[in-house]
């Protein structure tokens, strides 16, 4: 019984210390890639924080499994066995692989299309495509990223019901993890194919702080390496500008080409928001800048990565992240997968992608813009970044 009294009255002195971490911890400390270099950071350790601290785990609360009476049914999916390129093909210098959404005239995907139905050009020049795969339902690794700074406070009810929806559509091969950020990352749960772990973690996510946008998405993308399957992807939910991170716009840009991870976004809040307020007594009309999402920077890290950003201008419009979430589910299992071998392998350094599909003039295609090759430099990307 004393052992058990002593435990009742620590508990509450765990829960204060979180809060208090959560508030007030300080920013991770970030290794930055040169301006105009890629220097990437060390890699993450399977299912640890990154060393120094930078990224805290947050202990289990109640049951890992979480209460299945208030979670969303996981439907179980079926599909083709997993193709991967053949081990000597991968171990290649040069050997790159890029995912290709194709979208018809009517909006919907085109399905059912072969590899002879792709043209893929590397710097303008047509290379053959090596390997081919059709992303029905084929698994993915995917990072959740969901910032939780004080302004995210109203709409976190609507965040976890949307990523609630968004894992429960997920294929259940697909493996997980959840980041909560803000003035730092948390890591609240580690990668697994468990995800009822990941629904049960979202009760966490708890809004305060500032918002470290870059930061979060670099750690992401270190994180996600550690995914098991080939095909990877993020999914960004944020409704601010950065304005706590070490790293920059360049940094993040120069992590995203060199990965190759798919980064999805959903934006919430004002992307044009009035430039001043009036303040009558106490009163302050107009829009804040902490109202204002950073459109610019979220669009171009999906136009990067060959993903897509959503832009909710809706503050708190739960209905409508809900159905963003379950685009992109969807989106994931409509792609394909092309390998191809970068010429002039051991020269390094960024090249300019495009796939096109001649048969089909009036489809569009999207894809990550290009591939950095071998161990050069992002001379030609990083340190040349603008928003346009």
């Amino acid at each position: 019984m004393v052992r058990r009294s002593a435990k009742l009255r620590f508990e509450p002195l765990i829960a204060v210390a979180l809060v208090l971490l959560m508030g007030f911890g300080s920013r991770p400390r970030v290794a930055l890639a040169q301006q105009g270099s890629f220097n990437p950071k060390p890699s993450l350790p399977l299912n640890q924080p990154q060393g120094g601290g930078s990224t805290l785990e947050l202990p289990t609360t109640g049951s890992q499994s979480g209460d299945s009476s208030s979670l969303p049914r996981l439907a179980p999916q079926t599909g083709q066995e997993l193709s991967v390129a053949p081990h000597a093909l991968r171990n290649q210098t040069g050997y790159e692989q890029a995912t290709v959404t194709v979208i018809n005239r009517q909006g919907g995907y085109e399905s059912g299309l072969q590899r002879d139905d792709f043209k893929l050009y590397v710097d303008g020049i047509q290379r053959p495509i090596e390997f081919f795969r059709r992303d029905l339902n084929t698994p993915v690794s995917i990072g959740i990223l969901v910032d939780t700074s004080g302004s995210m406070n109203p709409k976190i009810p609507q965040a976890r019901a949307a990523i609630a929806e968004f894992v429960s559509q997920l294929n259940d091969r697909d493996d997980l993890f959840l980041f909560a950020f803000s003035n730092r990352p948390f890591l609240l749960q580690p990668f697994t194919t468990n995800h009822r772990m990941v629904l049960d973690r979202l009760k966490l996510l708890q809004a305060s702080g500032e918002t470290a946008l870059f930061d979060a998405i670099i750690d992401g993308l270190l994180m996600v390496q550690h995914g098991r399957w080939d095909k990877k992807a993020l999914l960004v939910v944020t409704d601010g500008m950065d304005n706590g991170s070490q790293a920059e716009l360049p940094q993040v840009v120069a992590y995203a080409r060199r990965m190759g991870v798919l980064v999805y976004s959903i934006g919430i809040g004002d992307a044009n928001p009035k430039p001043f307020s009036i303040m009558i007594g106490p009163l302050a009309f107009g829009s804040s800048p902490y109202d204002q999402v950073d459109t610019a920077t979220l669009h171009m890290l999906s136009s990067e990565t060959g993903a897509r950003t959503f832009i909710l201008k809706e503050v708190g419009d739960g209905l409508a992240m809900r159905q963003d979430c379950e685009a992109i589910s969807s989106e994931l299992r409509e792609q394909y997968t092309v390998g191809f071998v970068a010429p002039d392998a051991g020269r390094g350094g960024y090249r300019n992608l495009r796939v096109d599909v001649p048969g089909h003039p009036e489809d569009s295609v999207r894809v990550r813009k290009g591939v950095s090759v071998g161990g050069g430099t992002e001379s030609a990307s990083a340190g040349q970044v603008g928003i346009h």
